[in-house]
């Protein structure tokens, strides 16, 4: 028996379908519950029972990871000059939605079976839930379908489920949870004719597993100079185009461009300094330099290897909210901004950014993220090669499309590290490294 919180999502307020039920569970079950994930993500992970094109709540795998490789195969796509279509598909109440006898059976047919499922099954069975609002109580209901939001297991039952969403898709698709995305070239017949097979596929598997697309939320974005631009349908409703869409939190428009992304994030860390300046009368260093780490910088810094600026103009609109934070701080306002990086061991914001790139790329080496070498980089097999033997090339790209893209831009600041940092042998050796090697070649390029 649990109380539902109503968590707002976005839209319009009144209306009750924004907003997420999640559910107040049990402690101790929680954590009864966590000793069963973990046993149960070993076993999926050891034996690759998850489809490669999920990133959500996988080790190794996160937001960033789905947004990198996505932009990525979007970015090279765009400077071979191909037109491209790609679909942001939202499936109604998804965790709320799921039959708990077909997840059952799914659970069953991953491995999981015996005493488990068994266990599994009464942890479903017998729920009831009421929603509670400002003291206010609904009757109790009970929960026949999904997967209660809230608790621990919850979200690894949910990509279970929706594992076997792309088993016969032929474009490429990108999960993090219910957020799907794929990616197709619409530069002849036959690719039109596989994209628009795969949204025929998407909607028989969703039929077949009473997982129904909301149609309306679902979008279409068309990329390229000749593409056809061509009409969709879903359950006879047209497929809404947009030239914008927010994916996992970063502004991606149709001209690959990311401005509006910088303008966002800007905007954000400006308003949560104009919150921090009118609510501490205190203004020392010691507490603008916390709250700034804390509540600001993140936003500049969130995914920022996917979206980093090249142009000028969105590279100082990001600076100028760290501007603003170093004149905060009592004593530093009259002084010059490189001072005041000084004094309170900042650096760039775009040093920062070449400082995550590197990071990024030591991670995919090493295999601390769930991405492949051969995805982004093309390694330098020459034994005699100077420095370290992680050496990339630096290919050749028409547009600034792929000049910049991640794979390509972080070449030159990767193949100039000594060979002990690239080679060292934990992450918080390797940022301690590339923090000596930045200050060490004046950091901002």
């Amino acid at each position: 028996m649990a109380n539902v919180t109503p968590i707002f999502k976005k839209g319009d307020k009144s209306d009750p379908g924004n907003y997420r039920p999640v559910c107040l569970t049990s402690q101790i079950g929680k954590v009864l519950e966590k000793i069963l994930k973990q046993e149960i993500v070993l076993y999926l992970e050891d034996n690759k029972k998850i489809s490669g094109s999920q990133h959500g709540f996988r080790n190794k795998r996160s937001c960033l990871t789905n947004l990198l490789d996505f932009s990525e195969n979007v970015l090279r796509h765009a400077d071979d000059k191909d037109p491209v279509d790609i679909f942001f598909l939202d499936l109604q109440k998804a965790f709320d939605k799921v039959p708990h006898n077909k997840l059952l059976l799914k659970v069953h047919n991953i491995g999981i079976r015996g005493k488990l499922l068994g266990w599994i099954t009464d942890w479903l069975k017998g729920r009831k839930q009421r929603v509670v609002l400002e003291g206010d109580k609904s009757d109790w209901i009970e929960v026949c379908s999904g997967v209660p939001q809230g608790s621990v297991l919850g979200p690894i039952l949910f990509i279970i489920y929706i594992n076997d969403i792309d088993d016969k898709i032929m474009n490429k698709i990108w999960k993090f949870a219910d957020d799907t995305k794929i990616l197709g070239k619409v530069k002849t017949d036959n690719d039109r004719e596989i994209i628009k097979n795969d949204i025929i596929k998407f909607m028989e598997w969703s039929e077949m597993w009473q997982m129904p697309f909301n149609v309306k939320k679902c979008k279409v974005m068309h990329i390229g100079n000749l593409n056809p631009k061509l009409e969709y349908e879903m359950k006879g409703e047209k497929i809404e185009v947009v030239e914008q869409e927010t994916d996992l939190g970063i502004e991606l428009n149709n001209q690959l461009k990311w401005d509006a992304q910088c303008r966002k994030s800007a905007k954000k860390g400006n308003q949560i300094l104009g919150l921090i300046y009118r609510t501490f009368e205190c203004k020392s260093k010691k507490i603008i330099l916390s709250l700034y780490k804390s509540l600001v910088r993140p936003h500049l810094d969130y995914c920022i290897q996917v979206w980093r600026p090249y142009l000028q103009k969105d590279i100082d609109i990001l600076e100028k909210v760290q501007k603003r934070a170093t004149r905060m701080v009592e004593g530093l306002k009259g002084l010059s901004y490189k001072e005041r990086l000084k004094r309170l061991n900042l650096t760039t914001l775009e040093t920062r950014r070449i400082r995550a790139d590197l990071i990024e790329v030591y991670k995919i080496f090493h295999g601390l993220e769930g991405l492949k070498v051969e995805d982004f980089f093309e390694v330098v097999q020459d034994s005699n090669t100077r420095g370290h033997k992680f050496k990339i090339y630096k290919r050749a790209f028409r547009t600034n499309f792929g000049k910049f893209s991640f794979g390509n831009r972080v070449t030159s600041d990767w193949n100039l590290l000594p060979a002990e940092t690239v080679m060292a042998e934990n992450i918080l050796k390797f940022k301690n490294l590339v923090d000596h090697h930045l200050k060490q070649v004046g950091g901002s390029k």
